[in-house]
């Protein structure tokens, strides 16, 4: 708290309004942007890397969040005020941190991967002012994100060697889906039958219940998604820069689309979590499966440019 006290002694408009404009990069957002380029535009088991390392990174957050159950800093601190504009999204429980999770596991991802130093500078700059920010706009502790910044570099170093491997042998593809899949299983268990306290905020065991239920969906998804593209639809990634952007833009919005319109379809029939799962299980198909089908199309736009 010492550090946080600090950091709002010295808060300005113009760094309020940066910092507020930072932290928006650990978001799911910029996540889902980021993901699907690197996907569809650069390479697909890079784009597996950084989604897988996002959805494991997202599912131990969760649950340290509900196992530990610390309170935002305003809350055990009144007399500390956070930066207002960022109240909307500090929302829950405060350790650890998700926006550092999520930063360091996407730009530490890319980062890894990638042997270009200019590329690796960026992004672990990035993942820090991200970080930073978090405290800076009084919304976490050191601790919250620290322990975040360790659990998301762990995964993004532990993952990376198995993808890698994954290119060459698609058995340890299978291996890696299935125990994820075992995983989200038993993380929803856990959340939805565990005797949690009764001190315990209902709102954010819901929350992250919520959350479990639809990584499950995303995961079982990506079961189907990585055993269709590689048997039957075998995309390319390459496409002249306009087609990339145009790939990029459009297969984004209708994916979010898709999801949300799932949401409202399932959500008609099914209970809140469920109606979660369902649609962010359609959401990755469509973005995996169906989307891609018109990749041979895009692909050919780099045939003419270099004719």
């Amino acid at each position: 708290m010492d550090l946080l006290y600090f950091l709002e002694s010295i808060r300005t408009e113009f760094l309020d309004s940066l910092m507020l404009l930072i932290t928006h990069l650990g978001e799911e957002y910029p996540f889902m942007l980021i993901a699907m380029f690197v996907f569809w535009c650069v390479d697909k088991y890079e784009g597996y890397y950084i989604l897988f390392t996002g959805f494991i990174g997202i599912q131990i957050n969760q649950l340290l969040k509900v196992v530990f159950r610390i309170d935002r800093p305003w809350i055990k601190n009144p007399n500390f005020k956070p930066v207002e504009g960022s109240l909307a999204q500090a929302t829950g429980y405060s350790f650890p941190s998700g926006h550092t999770q999520s930063a360091v596991g996407t730009y530490g991802s890319i980062a890894r991967w990638n042997k270009n130093t200019l590329i690796r500078a960026i992004c672990i700059i990035i993942f820090v002012l991200v970080a930073f920010s978090r405290m800076y706009l009084g919304v976490h502790t050191p601790y919250d994100v620290g322990v975040s910044l360790i659990i998301a570099a762990a995964l993004v170093f532990v993952i990376y060697p198995i993808i890698k491997k994954a290119e060459e042998n698609h058995k340890i593809m299978h291996i890696l889906l299935a125990v994820m899949v075992a995983w989200s299983v038993v993380q929803v268990l856990i959340i939805e039958f565990f005797p949690f306290p009764s001190d315990a905020n209902s709102e954010e065991l819901f929350s992250a219940l919520e959350n479990s239920y639809k990584m499950l969906g995303a995961i079982v998804g990506f079961v189907f998604v990585y055993e269709l593209d590689r048997r039957y639809i075998k995309f390319k990634t390459e496409a002249a820069l306009w087609a990339q952007i145009i790939k990029v833009l459009f297969g984004l919005g209708l994916t979010i689309a898709v999801k949300k319109a799932c949401y409202i379809l399932f959500g008609m029939f099914a209970s809140v979590t469920v109606s979660k799962s369902l649609s962010y299980f359609v959401m990755v198909i469509f973005a995996g499966v169906v989307w891609p089908l018109t990749f041979k199309f895009f692909s050919k736009t780099k045939k003419s440019v270099n004719a």
